[in-house]
């Protein structure tokens, strides 16, 4: 088939369809090169006789189907010449460029900005975006909690959680059983209850997290629901019951923390690097694993343990003791919770100094070099005169090395201010059954505070001084240090000449064998030798031996002042400073936090360094 002349450019294809032998057809496609563009395309069909194959599909051939050759319609589609001078294109292009650029830059500074801003506990979003959703979003007080104590912990993971930023003045710096605490401010126990978020727990910035409180085997506390909210006051009542998963999971976790750090830290992941970093060679402290911190776990009593089996009772702490100690740097001993029936019996002299003492011999024994301290919680419903000194008798009888001043009361009393009327919701959950917590226990928390500091320092003032220990009989008579050396010597003489034998043949015998007895050279000021220990000990071979000089025993120490932490009501650092000026070491906080968000410990902390600034200008400005 002949179209006319083509271009030298144009190229020919034929595609020809054959069955068996014989060519049935032809396809004719005519292209140009690029840009590709189909000018042509004809079908010819061959006249063929039947065929047998073609017999069988009498609808693909028929004697009476017309030959055809016929162009095949195909839309055409041209591309045009650019008429865009090169040098606009390319400046288009950069246009471009910077644009994507720019946009690029902005997501990635306002991710950066966004993270550093959600992840400190100073933003605002913490305290009036986070916390009132939780509120609004789970009725249930417990549940929110859960909720926020998940979150941690999952943020933590992926190191997104909230934490303290800055530069942190080391002006608040406190010290605590020998070791110096960033700051004073902890928190109470209940918040980490299991022992899953100590780390971001310190992240938010307090020097003493507690964890707890573990009782020996699991149970699950009270019924629900246990946890009531009173906004307005902003304040909780709970009736939790000790719920614990028990002190043998708690070890578990915490022991799987102590690994985890010696792994990151270069000592391995066996029980010689726990031990490692237990015994403090890594230069922190064996529970918090944080330098100026430490932590505290708590440890109760089961439910059903009868409280008048006294043995029964401190086999419970002792377990908890045993099974937790390793992994503390403190030991708090709760005998004040109001939600477990008869607990609080047991702060009564007898009982408590029995279970005290048990727990600080417990605690004695942790395979750690650093022994944990022991300290013991009590009620603020305890306050009578004789309770308060009843119960810091114990402390001193029993070797406890400080006291928890606070707890939740069961009291209603004075709560509200005078006129103040409750809404009506809030005014039900006021008087559900558990423990209120909340600012208004503040005044009462630093009056307990102020009355323990006095009892417990005059308990030490009326303690004896223990007097120096001698390695001789208590029976020998004593040395006078000012005696003059002479003197000295001739008693000395005067005593040796006493046990001397009479001077018979026997004598001179038994004086072939065995020399005279001579002056021991530690007392004679003229001897050029001075014999180690181990020769004067030998000369003193005779049946009175002298006693040697007195030197004092450094494992009995005298009396310490007795560390005392305070915890009810306090929510902002002017607060934290007056229960320290009352006598407390450490203020920790529960409730304020729940209310305030994760950033109430900064905030506390930067409040107390305002007042600490206002009160060093007040005398100069007067």
């Amino acid at each position: 088939m002949d179209d006319g002349p083509l271009d030298s450019n144009v190229v020919r294809i034929h595609l020809q369809y054959v069955s068996t032998t014989e060519p049935i057809g032809r396809i004719t496609i005519m292209i140009r090169p690029p840009p590709m563009r189909l000018l042509r395309c004809h079908l010819h069909v061959f006249p063929q006789p039947p065929t047998p194959h073609l017999a069988r599909l009498p609808h693909l051939y028929h004697p009476s189907y017309p030959i055809f050759s016929k162009p095949l319609s195909y839309p055409t589609h041209s591309r045009h010449a650019s008429t865009t001078p090169p040098t606009t294109a390319d400046a288009s292009s950069l246009v471009i460029r910077l644009k994507n650029f720019f946009l690029g830059t902005t997501i990635s500074l306002a991710l950066l900005f966004g993270y550093l801003y959600i992840t400190d506990v100073r933003a605002g979003i913490h305290q009036w975006a986070v916390v009132p959703s939780l509120r609004w979003i789970y009725d249930d007080a417990e549940e929110a909690h859960e909720v926020g104590t998940a979150s941690l912990k999952g943020l933590y993971k992926w190191g997104l959680h909230p934490r303290e930023r800055g530069n942190v003045p080391q002006n608040l710096e406190v010290e605590v059983f020998g070791h110096t605490l960033s700051n004073p401010i902890g928190t109470s126990a209940g918040i980490d209850k299991h022992a899953e978020i100590p780390d971001p727990l310190f992240a938010l910035g307090p020097s003493i997290i507690e964890i707890g409180g573990a009782t020996p085997y699991p149970q699950d506390g009270n019924p629900k629901p246990r946890v009531f909210r009173l906004p307005s006051q902003k304040a909780l009542i709970n009736r939790y019951g000790l719920n614990s998963e028990g002190a043998d999971s708690v070890a578990m976790r915490l022991r799987q923390r102590v690994r985890e750090y010696a792994y990151a830290n270069g000592f391995g992941i066996d029980e010689e690097a726990e031990q490692s970093v237990l015994d403090g060679e890594a230069g922190v402290p064996g529970g918090s694993l944080k330098s100026g911190s430490l932590m505290a776990v708590q440890v109760a009593k089961n439910k059903f343990t009868s409280d008048e089996d006294i043995e029964a009772v401190k086999a419970d702490y002792v377990y908890c003791v045993e099974a937790l100690a390793r992994y503390a740097d403190i030991i708090v001993v709760n005998v004040s919770s109001p939600n477990q029936p008869g607990l609080r019996e047991l702060q009564k002299v007898e009982p408590l100094t029995d279970i005290l003492t048990a727990v600080v011999e417990a605690a004695k024994k942790a395979k750690k070099r650093v022994k944990p301290a022991v300290m013991v919680k009590v009620s603020p419903d305890e306050d009578g005169e004789e309770q308060v000194r009843g119960i810091c008798d114990a402390v001193w009888e029993s070797g406890v090395d400080g006291v928890i001043v606070g707890n939740t009361t069961k009291r209603r009393d004075d709560l509200l201010p005078a006129g103040y009327n409750l809404p009506s919701r809030e005014a039900a959950v006021l008087f559900e059954q558990g423990g209120y917590s909340g600012p208004h226990l503040f005044e009462r928390t630093v009056a307990l505070t102020r009355r323990y500091r006095e009892l417990l320092d005059e308990g030490m003032e009326r303690r004896p001084k223990e007097p120096a220990s001698t390695t001789a009989n208590d029976a020998a008579p004593r040395e006078d240090p000012n005696t003059d050396v002479s003197s000295r010597i001739q008693s000395t003489i005067e005593r040796d000449v006493k046990n001397l034998k009479p001077d018979t043949p026997e004598a001179h015998a038994e004086s072939n064998s065995q020399p005279l007895i001579q002056i021991p050279p530690r007392n004679n000021p003229f001897s050029s030798k001075q014999p180690s220990s181990t020769s004067a000990s030998s000369a003193d071979t005779h049946s009175n031996p002298s006693p040697p000089l007195t030197q004092p025993d450094h494992s009995k120490k005298p009396p310490t002042r007795k560390v005392i932490f305070a915890t009810g009501g306090i929510e902002n650092g002017k607060q934290a400073l007056e229960v320290l000026e009352a006598g407390a070491s450490v203020a920790q906080v529960y409730t304020a936090l729940v209310y305030s968000g994760v950033g109430t410990i900064a905030r506390m902390k930067d409040e107390m360094r305002e007042e600490m600034k206002r009160r060093k200008k007040k005398p100069k400005d007067s």
